[in-house]
């Protein structure tokens, strides 16, 4: 159905879809409100960044919690990263991947790898989010010419993913925390009314 608004402007507030830098800030806010330090911020989304491109549809947040656990790193900084990967964006990531591994172990042909990808982002959108099984089996039908080149590739994406999200993030949190801790002395500071009260 078309929505009778003539533009998005036009749209009430909770009909508009956020745009890119609406969710980046928003994802910020989120960081920002983390318990831990900066270092297992960055740690906990780097992580959650290297696992989002591995082909471990269903347990991604699993591994993501365990490595941020055994790590001693930001759970929830962990997690949010591996929805990266879902059944939208399966074909398209998983294909990449696939196509970056298949320099070092040769498969099928891409277009072949990007159907099948299609049919099962389709498959997975059907299951039970908790159906961590089925999920991981419609993976192991592609076969291990597939598996594995995906594996690689997604290693090779994840891993400079990765090395890229963690400085980036670090000093988002380094940033952010400092101008809210500066926004908040200065709060105190006119409400104390001294003698630096703007």
């Amino acid at each position: 159905m078309i929505e009778p608004w003539a533009s998005e402007e036009e749209a009430p507030p909770d009909a508009r879809v956020p745009g890119p830098r609406a969710r980046v800030r928003a994802f910020l806010r989120w960081l920002l409100l983390l318990r831990g330090s900066p270092r297992a911020i960055a740690g906990g989304v780097a992580v959650g960044m290297l696992v989002a491109f591995s082909p471990t549809i269903g347990f991604q947040t699993l591994i993501a919690l365990g490595l941020a656990t055994l790590l001693g790193l930001n759970r929830p900084a962990a997690i949010v990263p591996t929805w990266l990967t879902n059944p939208v964006t399966i074909p398209p990531v998983y294909a990449f991947t696939y196509y970056l591994g298949s320099f070092v172990w040769e498969g099928p042909k891409l277009e072949t790898v990007t159907r099948a990808l299609r049919v099962a982002g389709h498959e997975l959108a059907a299951l039970d989010f908790l159906s961590l099984r089925d999920q991981l089996d419609v993976f192991l039908r592609l076969g291990i010419d597939v598996f594995v080149p995906m594996w690689i590739g997604g290693l090779l994406v994840g891993g400079l993913a990765a090395a890229l999200s963690y400085p980036i993030t670090l000093r988002a949190v380094v940033t952010l925390r400092r101008r809210r801790a500066a926004a908040a002395e200065r709060r105190q500071r006119e409400q104390a009314g001294g003698p630096d009260a703007a």
